[in-house]
């Protein structure tokens, strides 16, 4: 036989060439799609987090101010938490489900502070002296959403002023 008839076997058939470039298509899009999956579930992840976060430090804020204030408003709905700071600043701190927002309300100028954002629902509930003639602490539950997640934070605060 010739050198020209002999089959080569070093080389790729046509066949080959497109299945394997078949399959490398096949991974790199399985590869974009993980890559996507995840560049997604970072967004979602930083979103909620920074919407926690806003709400800790909302929460954070009031829980110090009842701590230190008097004079509470018993009532209040439970919406709504009114009362004098440690610097006789005269304040509310108010939920409005029309725009799922959390207010701190200065009441001696009416001017309004919006504390927290995409804020689904918030209740203090307020526990009274045995006298009932003031607030001796108050439970906060708050619940806040970020796209499809939805979580609730809660906080308690004493008043010290009325404590035994």
């Amino acid at each position: 036989m010739s050198a020209r008839c002999k089959k080569s076997s070093a080389a790729f058939t046509i066949a080959e060439l497109l299945i394997a470039l078949a399959l490398m298509a096949l991974l790199l899009a399985a590869a974009a799609a993980a890559f996507n999956a995840s560049v997604v579930n970072y967004r979602d992840n930083e979103d909620i987090f920074k919407t926690i976060n806003n709400a800790r430090q909302a929460l954070c804020r009031i829980t110090t101010q009842i701590r230190t204030g008097h004079s509470f408003n018993p009532a209040d709905p439970d919406n709504r938490c009114s009362f004098f700071t440690s610097n006789d600043e005269d304040i509310t701190y108010e939920y409005r489900s029309a725009d799922n927002k959390l207010y701190l309300i200065t009441n001696s100028d009416s001017q309004e502070y919006v504390l927290c954002e995409e804020v689904n629902s918030t209740t203090f509930i307020k526990n009274l002296t045995d006298d009932n003639s003031d607030v001796k602490s108050v439970q906060i539950s708050m619940t806040v959403t970020s796209g499809d997640l939805e979580k609730t934070l809660s906080a308690a605060a004493v008043v010290r002023r009325n404590l035994p």
